[in-house]
């Protein structure tokens, strides 16, 4: 550590540290607009000047001077800076004066406002007037897509919006171009923007040059309730901040966790809000005479109980989609157990894992912030960056430090980072273990080798062969032992983990998803329930009574024979584990439209009917019955790690394997679930996505 003095008071900080950065770890506030800790130094603002004593005669931009490059005092006194002499009162002013020049001042129309740092800087380091009267330059603006508005004329050219595209996502989807008054930031060809990150810039833009398109004049921050929740659209259970305008949701925004997302996330997860309110179920439904009727709560309820009175347990299914929360697999496992329903299954895309093995079978034994750490990478069956383009973000992050080899089997996508394609199904895992290519040795000879398995492998028939074979490839690259396991499962689902927590698969003598699929087409399941589950081919259900508890008219509301309308993941509390077993808590944000009920309620209603009441009346009983049968539930934000012995015993599903590629089961990034596809803003950006591919295979 090295020694500071900062305004007269004493700090110990790392030498590498800027002097922006020891600035604030003094509390001394600095101004900035071109700096961010994740990005790299630009230095070109001015606006974080500061004085140094001893040093040249005029301030200097504390983002690009690091703590080491002071000089100490004449007798070995700690090198001195001061953030607030009449010196740097008057270069900030100066600084914020140029800024302005061409500065448009339209605050008053600015999605920015109330939420800008121009404004802000402007008001607490800037003067009160300025002296240029010149007519203001103009920019034309530019369209990068549905996502991101612009308005290029405020751009003060910080270029955060460059940086994050070529560092962070990896497009390079944005450059400065031109020199001096003509500069300007652009898309260059002037082309939509291809990352699937891209709507982290409108946090990132100091000034209103670059906001989002959706969100457009649809409120003011002081008018929003603004709620600390957790997203679903993938497995990696990025922080979210919710934003209600009335009873509306209006806008997500990322909150700030080191161990998950960092800062960001995915435009899916920011941009899906309009299909919250799209194609909702706002109320029961009964088919009658072949057309879904409205009905009330009573009605539907009284119909589905019958039917399961009526129905031998051995005759009925229940699947559970995606979006569930830990309280609701356990409501329905419970209700099910009561029942003596076996054939239930939370895996609707069915994966091969069950849970038995142990919890490190299942988890990110590596955990999303542990990438970091690897050095090097096999990626099998998946796409990191269509299945959870956060956690590809770490893994890019990881890579530009260097020293870090990749490899995948699978699909030879653009992953924004440079990697080995050591082929596309198991031929390719053969030749890997076998030692056919020098990436076997790569694996062997780094410190900590990580081990990526993805949806492309246990979704397969082979699934537990293809498991038990990287099993084996772990062990012998040191992936998997008792000094750490790196062996790690990248989910789909935010579900999934929790369900297999919980163990909502089959019970002894029970089906699967497949099993009850095929079961309801040969008419040897008679009742299906379907709780939030439309990612299935629904016309395939046979004669099939269906039952479906969700959030929108989707695929299995299409097919449903009684319809109970459920709440979406902003308008229920629960708890959520993401894909490394990190036990996570969402609030809720707004209320289900109309008769809208949630989950865990209408199943606890429904118990009573068919006389095995469940015993919780309230969600904070719910809560404490799942955290006295499963304790791992009672650790939020914690993370109860596997161990390599439930790692090993993946090796008894050993067996042979077919000759099929590994293919990621996300072949549309934006629509992978009722309310993204529900959303015509992704659906715009599928549009744009697919029509890019077209354009690329011709």
């Amino acid at each position: 550590m090295a020694k500071i003095k900062i305004d007269g008071a004493e700090i110990d900080v790392a030498p590498e540290s800027t002097l922006l950065q020891a600035c604030e770890a003094a509390g001394a506030e600095v101004p900035r607009f071109c700096f961010h800790e994740r990005l790299s130094v630009a230095g070109n603002c001015r606006m974080c000047l500061v004085e140094v004593k001893g040093g040249p005669p005029k301030p200097q931009a504390s983002c690009a001077m690091s703590v080491r490059d002071l000089r100490p005092g004449p007798n070995g006194e700690p090198p001195e800076v001061f953030t607030n002499t009449p010196m740097v009162k008057r270069a900030r002013e100066g600084v914020m004066e140029f800024l302005l020049i061409n500065h448009p001042l339209d605050c008053p129309i600015c999605d920015q406002g109330g939420e800008c740092d121009l404004q802000d800087q402007a008001m607490a380091f800037g003067g009160d007037a300025g002296r240029f009267h010149e007519n203001k330059r103009a920019v034309e603006d530019k369209d990068i897509g549905p996502l991101v508005k612009t308005v290029m004329t405020r751009c003060i050219q910080c270029t955060r919006c460059v940086r994050f595209t070529a560092e962070i996502a990896g497009t390079a989807d944005m450059g400065l171009i031109s020199r001096g008054e003509d500069v300007e930031i652009t898309t260059y060809l002037e082309t939509a923007m291809a990352s699937e990150l891209q709507g982290n810039i409108v946090d990132l833009c100091p000034v209103g040059a670059l906001t989002s398109k959706p969100y457009e004049f649809k409120a003011r921050p002081w008018e929003l309730a603004k709620t600390e929740s957790i997203d679903v659209m993938d497995a990696v259970g990025s922080n979210i901040r919710v934003d209600v305008k009335g009873r509306e949701v209006v806008r997500i925004l990322p909150r700030l966790n080191e161990d998950v997302n960092e800062e960001w996330i995915s435009d899916k997860t920011r941009h899906v809000v309009d299909g919250l309110k799209t194609q909702r179920l706002d109320r029961p439904y009964v088919r009658i005479g072949g057309k879904l009727n409205p009905a009330t709560w009573s009605v539907a309820l009284d119909a589905v109980a019958t039917r399961l009175k009526t129905t031998a347990p051995e005759k009925v299914g229940i699947l559970v989609g995606d979006l569930a929360t830990a309280e609701e697999l356990f409501a329905v496992k419970a209700l099910a157990a009561s029942l003596g329903i076996a054939s239930i299954d939370a895996r609707a895309d069915g994966s091969c894992l069950d849970g038995k093995a142990g919890r490190g079978s299942y988890l990110f034994n590596a955990t999303i912030a542990g990438i970091e750490a690897a050095d090097a990478l096999l990626i099998v069956g998946s796409n990191p960056r269509l299945e959870a383009p956060v956690l590809n973000a770490r893994i890019r992050k990881r890579w530009r430090k260097g020293n870090f080899p990749i490899g995948v089997i699978g699909e030879e996508a653009d992953l924004t980072y440079a990697y080995n394609f050591l082929g596309e199904g198991p031929a390719g895992l053969e030749a890997l273990a076998s030692g056919q290519n020098g990436f076997l040795e790569v694996l062997k000879s780094a410190q900590k080798p990580l081990i990526l398995v993805g949806a492309g492998v246990t979704t397969r028939d082979d699934g537990p062969a293809v498991m038990a074979k990287l099993v084996e490839l772990a062990e012998i690259v040191g992936c998997s032992g008792a000094q750490w396991t790196d062996f790690s499962v990248l989910h789909t689902a935010a579900s999934r983990v929790a369900a297999l927590d919980i163990g909502v698969v089959p019970a002894d003598g029970g089906k699967s998803t497949r099993e009850i699929l095929a079961g309801a087409a040969s008419g040897e399941i008679e009742t299906l329930i379907l709780v939030g589950v439309d990612e299935i081919d629904a016309s395939k259900l046979g004669s099939a009574y269906v039952v479906y508890l969700g959030t929108h008219g989707d695929a299995g509301a299409h097919r449903a024979d009684v319809i109970l309308p459920g709440a979406a993941y902003t308008e229920k509390s629960g708890l959520f584990v993401n894909t490394e077993g990190r036990v996570q808590s969402a609030q809720r944000a707004a209320f289900p439209p109309g008769e809208a009920r949630e989950d865990w309620a209408i199943l606890r209603a429904l118990s009573a009917l068919v006389g095995k009441t469940l015993p919780f009346d309230s969600l904070t009983q719910l809560r404490a019955a799942l955290v006295s049968a499963h304790p791992t539930f009672a650790g939020v934000d914690e993370i109860a790690a596997g161990s390599h012995e439930d790692v090993a015993r993946l090796k008894a599903g050993a067996g042979p394997m077919g000759s099929a590629a590994f293919v990621s089961p996300i072949a549309d990034f934006y629509m992978t679930n009722p309310i993204a596809r529900a959303s015509k803003t992704m659906a715009a950006c599928s549009a744009l996505a697919k029509s890019r591919l077209a354009a690329a295979a011709e």
